[in-house]
């Protein structure tokens, strides 16, 4: 299959093509290696390739005989190499599968190589210094968003139709937003994070994944979904697959738009544009949609107190157990001056402060759950502003202390976190760009716990609608217009 062919299908689509018999596995895997050699250099996604020996059955599931990139972090494939980005982790080769490994393999997904992400995902944009910044194929001086940027920018240039990514604080959601993709973020406990860890950063975190069509993420999700033994918790399994809810009418929704997010940070005019031309979209599809006033629970500041004694209490537990596995240090030369003063300021949280911080997250996740009593899914922009110039962060890294670090995350990314704490679904739509910039714009979805069925229908619709499918990004020259 030739390249200009491989990036014009979506997953799923080239899943049917190898369960026909008109392209094998080994074809499609050499088709998505030189889609690789050809963006790579240019966007730096990819950190590394390998071999493939997986041989999935054609036909045996909706992404059978598909390639597939994990992140970074968060997945172990046994005898690959796990670095979390950072160079305290360097040469960290994976003992065995995770549960989700498992499950991908299962799931017939092909998957030779690893995206580069943040240094131990702990920030919005990817610029590690193990591996280099990762670029925007929209733009090559932008961001392409963390800290799942390599799964962003790999999946938006043709390198795969689809890829795994983690979502602790909208590490999803922000990659698909600079990307044009679509992104979500399960429900907590949705997908199990076993064997290893029953939680991560105390249940902030969730695998997902982005992609190029709802459809792919519906089907990715329905393999990787479900409970695992050991697990502290689970999400009750859907009534139906995910994939069918895709082509399902959501019905006529009522729809809470928040355009300003909690903190003071203001939505610039491009993503504000962009949200009022959503809520007309809606409303021509027969929604319900109101301007809404949803309170988060708790004052922005013991908000982002209680999220920086989360975050650094739990990179202090990570990086004193890499340090002590590979005998090296923890200062300026294993570690970005971001996660080294996250570090210093989680030394000094105590267990009292630790355990309080979930008092906040109970009262974030009660006053989220209300306003769901009064819509059924809330809209935000997914970020305020356009894809960061490459090096934004730089100058805060150097001088912010670790509480000052999440503050200024937290800040230019209000509208995802919250959804976090609260451990409802949030997905990051591709519904327009730019126009003096030509960006991509995402918008944010959310819904009740437990409900994404409702999101996936109301992304299939909107796939439907929007005028930004089959969009090209400047850095790949195939056609990839066809779904």
């Amino acid at each position: 299959m030739r390249v200009a062919e491989y990036v014009n299908y979506d997953a799923v689509g080239l899943a049917e093509l190898v369960a026909e018999g008109e392209v094998t596995p080994d074809e499609l895997q050499a088709a998505a290696i030189e889609a690789t050699q050809a963006v790579n250099p240019q966007i730096n996604a990819v950190v590394e390739t390998w071999p493939t020996d997986d041989v999935p059955k054609p036909g045996s599931t909706p992404l059978a005989g598909v390639p597939f990139l994990v992140k970074d972090i968060g997945v172990s494939m046994a005898g690959r190499r796990m670095e979390l980005g950072s160079r305290l982790a360097a040469g960290n080769v994976a003992r065995a599968d995770s549960f989700l490994m498992l499950r991908l393999r299962r799931a017939g997904l092909v998957t030779f190589g690893r995206t580069a992400t943040s240094e131990m995902a702990y920030s919005i944009t990817t610029e590690p210094v193990l591996y280099g910044a990762t670029r925007n194929p929209w733009n090559l001086e932008r961001s392409a968003g963390g800290s799942s940027g390599g799964a962003g920018a790999a999946v938006a240039a043709g390198v795969v139709s689809l890829a795994h990514g983690t979502d602790a604080a909208g590490s999803l959601r922000i990659p698909a937003a600079y990307n044009g993709l679509f992104g979500l973020k399960p429900t907590r406990g949705r997908v199990s994070m076993g064997p290893d860890f029953d939680e991560v950063f105390s249940g902030l975190a969730v695998h997902g994944s982005v992609s190029r069509t709802v459809r792919d993420s519906a089907a990715l999700l329905d393999q990787i979904r479900g409970a695992e033994p050991g697990d502290p918790y689970f999400a009750q399994q859907p009534s139906r697959p995910y994939t069918e809810e895709v082509t399902r009418h959501p019905g006529r929704l009522r729809i809470g738009v928040l355009t300003q997010a909690w903190g003071g940070r203001r939505t610039t005019a491009p993503v504000a544009d962009a949200l009022s031309r959503t809520t007309g979209l809606l409303e021509s599809l027969g929604h319900q949609v109101e301007e809404a006033g949803i309170g988060l629970g708790a004052d922005w500041e013991e908000y982002v107190l209680a999220n920086a004694h989360l975050f650094t209490a739990n990179l202090v537990a990570s990086l004193d157990e890499l340090a002590a596995a590979f005998d090296r240090p923890i200062d300026s030369s294993t570690l970005e001056p971001a996660t080294l003063a996250g570090y210093h300021y989680g030394q000094r949280v105590s267990g009292a402060q630790f355990v309080a911080a979930f008092t906040i997250r109970n009262r974030v996740a009660r006053s989220l759950a209300r306003c769901f009593d009064t819509y059924d899914i809330v809209l935000t922009p997914t970020v305020p502003e356009l894809p960061t110039p490459l090096g934004a962060y730089a100058e805060s890294a150097q001088t912010l202390d670790g509480l000052g670090w999440i503050d200024r995350v937290f800040d230019r990314s209000p509208f995802t976190m919250p959804f976090n704490m609260a451990g409802t679904p949030a997905m990051s739509v591709p519904l327009t760009a730019d126009a003096g910039t030509g960006l991509p714009i995402g918008m944010q979805f959310a819904a009740g716990y437990g409900f994404e069925s409702r999101l996936f229908r109301l992304a299939g619709q909107l796939e439907q609608a929007s005028p930004w499918s089959g969009r090209i990004p400047p850095v790949w020259a195939g056609n990839r217009t066809g779904h």
